[in-house]
């Protein structure tokens, strides 16, 4: 019986592949029944939470979770779309397709005419005032987004660097999410932002003369939600997590390495 009350969960886990199925294993236990807008008749209803989770050591291998509901040739596509805007090209809402991308939005978002570069704004920020609290960008345009069919699921990133106990920086780093499909788009989502992450540590570190470490990664996501129209299909994750081991579950960045390199080829020849 509900008491009108949406649970809030938080999880943490050393490695990306451990937190995201802790959090979806979760969602799927103890998360509340909710409609959504997008069910079917006979659908069942969502199962649904607000979802803190936390990864320790998001570089840590394994880093792939092989029951995420796509490819690895697909997880790297996604990586390039976020960190390089390899698909910025097909925004073109007028004609029916894209209205944004990630990328678009953090590094080249449209306001007063210009187009914005707020991950620069985070490099240069931290790279100055490593412990400022305004290092951060947003995705949500108030003027173009609420009508649209497929609004940003991304509403804000924001970083900050606390150094460690030998006084190495290491950037920390949070996202924060109006809505997540937990099953079928969280994974890649992690997968990517932390990729971010790296990239954004990686050119502090240049520009300060100090390597900048890798920190934590926190997802904190309003509807974390696992969909009924697929509960069906979501019975073989169920059933990989009960029945092989988490080596058995997870892939490491070396092994996927040479399904990426097909991926980055394929993504040249569009060029």
């Amino acid at each position: 019986m509900s008491n009108g009350n949406i649970p809030v969960f938080m999880i943490e886990g050393e490695t990306l592949p451990e937190a995201w199925e802790k959090a979806v294993l979760k969602t799927w236990q103890d998360g509340a029944q909710i409609k959504t807008e997008y069910d079917k008749p006979g659908d069942p209803a969502s199962r649904d939470c607000t979802m803190i989770m936390v990864c320790k050591d998001p570089f840590k291998e394994p880093r792939i979770h092989r029951a995420f509901p796509a490819g690895l040739e697909d997880l790297e596509v996604y990586r390039q779309e976020v960190i390089d805007g390899v698909h910025d090209s097909w925004i073109c809402p007028q004609e029916g397709k894209w209205t944004y991308t990630y990328h678009q939005r953090l590094f080249a978002f449209e306001a007063e005419g210009k187009a914005i570069n707020q991950i620069n704004y985070i490099i240069e920020k931290l790279s100055k005032t490593p412990y400022s609290r305004r290092a951060q960008g947003i995705t949500w345009n108030p003027a173009t987004d609420p009508p649209t069919n497929d609004p940003p699921c991304l509403q804000r990133v924001w970083f900050r660097i606390l150094d460690d106990e030998k006084g190495s920086p290491v950037l920390n780093m949070n996202t924060h999410w109006r809505s997540r499909d937990a099953y079928k788009a969280a994974f890649m989502n992690i997968f990517a932002l932390t990729d971010l992450q790296r990239m954004i540590a990686g050119e502090i570190g240049k520009k300060t003369g100090k390597k900048t470490k890798i920190g934590r990664y926190t997802d904190i996501t309003d509807s974390f939600h696992i969909y009924g129209s697929y509960f069906g299909q979501f019975k073989g994750f169920l059933d990989t997590v009960q029945k092989r081991s988490f080596e058995e579950r997870t892939w490491t960045s070396e092994f996927a390495e040479p399904v990426f390199a097909e991926a980055r080829l394929r993504l040249g020849k569009e060029k």
